[in-house]
């Protein structure tokens, strides 16, 4: 009976509508309203085009200088001033390689990937590029092929583990629509998929938000512009923020995909040719005051094949079932915990989403878990910010279990998401859910809370299977 129920309520998340921040429970080119969605960090790099009037080796600096510390070169830049007509690519000698990699290192910047490059459709003259991004260290290739064989670049992506990503020059290019995209790579590896430039897409009058909302699930790299005008070939980059792309609905989109690639930015302007520096400072100022999550790190994240448990353990009776496309955690069993056993945090905030099958729901988040739980004696020396609406006072959602009860009821009704910020900084744990601020509260020993510790681990309580209790998009700062 319990597994029927089990399955009548797992249905039930699937039919009922919800407003989401993740891509979990939207069908296919439906989004909710952007101005919902808390955008992630997504790391920069810089596109070195944006610097082709100078040397590979004065780019460096240039990026060091913007306090960017990823790069996507491009085959052509010349190396240096000091070594005359030889450019960056594949045709680097060993010795000249080691001046990159050294002059790198010295800077702190990373090659995360390299394009727009073209090769040959023969395997000799694409292993010849895979090589070079191997040795370099360099993990998404960028490339436009004028050929539909794509035999060789798969055998080749799967061999070396390197992402291709097709990228879009505007109309006449042979990529400048989405969908040439996904008809070339369709039932192909998953290492192949699109590089996304959003002001290409522009100037083929294409809206950029649309198009990766058609790609999602295989964009490895995104060329972020702003542009003034659609569907004008010589339209020139303006500030982010400023132009038609809707720069914040691209980021959100790329959040709701959990896009776990790099953003490089490509700024092309000929009138800054000289010095597009300043134009792309106040670009990064405008990403980061629309970054939700600045300085976050996300704890429960996708790896090669998805999402994973990666650094977390289970402790007690049932577990936590984890869907490695959307990344929401569902509770099964129980009375047992699911905890970040990567790290100890002491002051810090933790966001999350949570979702409860039934009003009857019960769960909670602990934090400061002191060692790694082999009893339940956890309870005692830990806190738990409670998930139960039924309950009242001291038991409700929001309450420092069993010590301090909420201010407030601000939970959704039974079938939404609901955010959760908790902070705890010294001795005071203070929750906002869905925005309002339910408990701050200075601790002590109350109720079944008999001392807490310093720092600790963050985990997550499956009670039982009667009422399911769902989490997504967990993300910790540490203060």
């Amino acid at each position: 009976m319990k597994r029927r129920i089990v399955s009548i309520l797992v249905l039930t998340f699937v039919l009922m509508g919800t407003i989401s921040v993740s891509t979990a429970d939207i069908k296919p080119g439906v989004r909710p309203d952007y101005a919902d969605v808390h955008i992630k960090e997504i790391p920069i790099a810089v596109q070195c085009w944006t610097f082709h009037k100078f040397t590979f080796m004065e780019t460096l600096q240039k990026v060091d200088a913007l306090g960017v510390k990823y790069l996507q070169p491009y085959r052509g830049q010349k190396l240096s001033k000091e070594t005359g007509d030889v450019v960056f690519g594949p045709d680097l000698t060993d010795e000249q390689i080691k001046l990159v990699k050294s002059k790198l290192m010295e800077y702190g910047i990373s090659l995360v990937s390299y394009g727009v490059v073209n090769f040959e459709n023969n395997e000799t003259d694409a292993r010849k590029v895979f090589d070079f991004a191997r040795k370099m260290g360099i993990w998404t290739i960028v490339t436009e092929p004028q050929y539909d064989d794509y035999e060789i670049i798969e055998k080749l992506a799967d061999e070396y583990r390197i992402n291709v990503a097709v990228h879009n020059h505007p109309v006449p290019s042979k990529y400048a629509r989405p969908e040439t995209v996904l008809t070339n790579i369709a039932g192909r590896s998953d290492r192949l998929g699109a590089c996304a430039d959003t002001g290409h897409w522009m100037r083929t009058g294409i809206n950029p938000v649309e198009a990766l909302v058609a790609l999602e699930g295989r964009i490895k790299d995104v060329h972020l512009k702003d542009l003034g005008e659609f569907g004008k070939k010589d339209a020139h980059d303006v500030l982010f923020g400023s132009g038609l792309a809707n720069v914040h609905d691209i980021l959100a989109e790329l959040t709701l995909q959990d896009y776990q690639g790099y953003i490089s930015i490509e700024h092309e302007h000929p009138d800054e040719w000289d010095n597009p520096s300043p134009s792309i400072k106040k670009g990064l100022d405008y990403i980061r005051s629309i970054t939700y999550y600045k300085d976050y790190e996300q704890i429960l994240k996708p790896g090669g094949n998805g999402y994973t448990k990666h650094g977390w353990n289970h402790y007690g009776p049932g577990y936590f079932e984890l869907d490695p496309k959307t990344g929401i955690l569902t509770g099964q069993g129980g009375m047992g915990l699911f905890w970040y056993s990567a790290k100890k945090y002491g002051d810090f905030v933790l966001e999350l989403d949570y979702r409860c099958g039934m009003d009857i729901t019960n769960s909670g988040v602990f934090v400061r878990v002191p060692d790694m739980p082999f009893n339940n004696s956890y309870i005692n020396h830990s806190f738990e910010i409670q998930i139960c609406d039924a309950e009242k006072g001291i038991h409700r959602t929001g309450s420092a279990y069993d010590a301090e009860a909420p201010k407030l009821n601000a939970w959704n009704p039974t079938g939404e998401w609901n955010h959760y910020k908790i902070s705890f900084i010294g001795d005071t744990i203070t929750v906002e859910l869905n925005g309002k601020e339910v408990l701050d509260w200075k601790c002590e020993p109350r109720g079944k809370i008999r001392d807490w510790s310093k720092d600790g681990y963050i985990g997550l309580q499956n009670h039982d299977s009667n009422a399911i209790i769902q989490f997504k998009n967990i993300y910790v700062k540490e203060l």
